[in-house]
């Protein structure tokens, strides 16, 4: 670890601008502390005298990229950054502060914990933390942890992995068992912020150098101006190398049937999710993993801001069959911008759900149907657009009821042709023909109502009812 983050003023200094320190009249600790432990006090003041602090948290008020926010940050020298009542008072008035004047919340843990000394006192911390974060979330105030090393025990199964985004610093011991509670035979890269990235509980592992740009523009799109309503869809983009004039402003044929649907959709050179966020956004910032051990790059999920500066979150499939923690991960991405009050775009591309063993282990269907709830549910507007396949459930989860629009590049079937073709107990060469009469194509779409509209490419014009 670089020398600023050691410290949590240091940490601070690291990341903000204009730091004011919240004041605590907290007055000297009484006796031994609230279970009597003996020799706690003389402890408690040489923490004081060896760190430069009175407590092991530090907390107050800055700017980050702009953007006023709350900062909370751990003195790992005060007592291994442990959690006591006073500790817990200090970040309880901090969120409540945030509260009052509506600003984020910005969380540098580096903890070991629950302080021992304290007993259950210091343990019941957590709960009491638990539910001002959860009164800083119902207010609709975004919070961002960035962990240090260390972030273990309940400052990490709280504070650390409770924020709605989680960033890391390279190296940072990461982990609900601290380093002297771990099996003997723990490997200990388990427990680091790589692994817990790899694994789907951090967004992102982010240098030291490179901290105060990323967090910024995290608090930028966080609490930026999101407009009215629902977001339009973008334009199609034309597909590279495909027999048609795909010049800005011209009408692509549609398809004429399911057959050359499905093959336009399956083009090698079609534009996929990358494309299309590069083209709509000007800033973006990615969520990473489902909070519960998987990562699918099949599916990306962020915010993002438009030319005219709002902010839009946005789930986009990248083309593949989507594993149960995509899945999990888009439903995380459409509750927390519910929570923040910013719309969502989701760009529809998916031959459908993984349904190896794998998968279905993984809960593949209790995943569906959890996006499925975060959809329709949703506490803001959303939009979709068909840019590809469209395949099944596993496509139809991510979609915004009564606002789908499509791509001329692009179907939507009950279920993939051949598949629908080895259902109905047809030959394989007869899926063409099937997949004709499902009438899947964007054209076919628009007739029976499934979709708004078809987008063409590049001129904003919407071919609707």
């Amino acid at each position: 670890m670089g020398e600023p983050t050691t410290t949590a003023r240091g940490a601070v200094a690291l990341v903000a601008d204009d730091f004011t320190e919240l004041s605590f009249t907290e007055g000297p600790l009484a006796g031994d502390g609230p279970i009597g432990w003996p020799g706690y006090a003389e402890a408690h003041a040489r923490a004081a005298a060896r760190s430069g602090e009175t407590e092991s948290v530090v907390c107050g008020t800055g700017v980050v990229g702009g953007v006023p926010v709350v900062l909370v940050s751990f003195e790992f020298g005060f007592l291994g950054g442990s959690l006591g009542e006073r500790a817990g008072a200090r970040i309880a008035f901090a969120h409540a502060v945030a509260r009052e004047r509506r600003l984020p919340v910005v969380v540098l843990p580096a903890t070991g914990g629950s302080r021992m000394h304290e007993g259950m006192r210091a343990l019941l911390q957590l709960q009491y933390l638990a539910g001002e974060s959860e009164l800083t979330r119902a207010a609709g105030l975004p919070q961002i942890a960035v962990l240090r090393d260390p972030t273990t025990g309940g400052g990490w199964a709280t504070l650390g992995a409770g924020s709605d985004v989680v960033l890391a610093l390279p190296g940072a011991q990461v982990g609900f068992a601290g380093s002297r509670v771990r099996p003997p035979d723990a490997d200990p890269a388990a427990y680091t912020a790589e692994a817990q990235f790899t694994h789907g509980h951090v967004d992102a592992v982010v240098a030291p150098a490179e901290l105060r740009a990323v967090l910024g523009r995290w608090l930028s799109l966080l609490t930026g101006p999101v407009g009215d309503g629902p977001v339009r869809p973008p334009d199609a983009l034309a597909t590279p190398g495909a027999a048609r004039d795909g010049a800005p402003g011209a009408a692509v044929p549609r398809a004429t049937g399911g057959r050359e649907a499905v093959a336009r959709a399956r083009h090698p050179a079609r534009p996929r999710a990358d494309a299309y966020l590069d083209a709509h956004f000007t800033v973006r910032a990615e969520i990473s993993g489902d909070r519960c051990g998987g990562v699918d790059p099949g599916v990306r999920c962020g915010f993002g801001r438009l030319p005219d500066g709002r902010t839009v979150a946005y789930a986009a499939q990248c083309g593949t069959a989507n594993r149960p923690a995509g899945f999990r991960t888009a439903a995380r991405l459409v509750r927390l911008a519910g929570r923040l009050g910013i719309p969502v775009l989701t760009l529809i591309d998916t031959p459908g759900a993984a349904n190896d063993e794998a998968a279905e282990h993984a809960g593949v269907g209790p995943a569906i149907a959890d996006l499925f709830a975060a959809v329709v549910s949703a506490r803001t507007s959303l939009t979709s657009l068909l840019i590809g396949e469209g395949g099944s459930g596993g496509a139809l989860a991510l979609t915004a009821p009564g606002n789908l629009w499509a791509t001329p590049d692009s179907y939507f079937s009950v279920i993939a042709p051949e598949l629908a073709a080895s259902i109905l107990k047809r030959p394989p060469e007869e899926s063409a023909e099937v997949a004709d009469r499902l009438r899947l194509g964007p054209g076919d779409l628009l007739d029976l109502g499934v979709v708004r509209g078809v987008v063409e490419v590049g001129r904003g014009d919407r071919s609707a009812p």
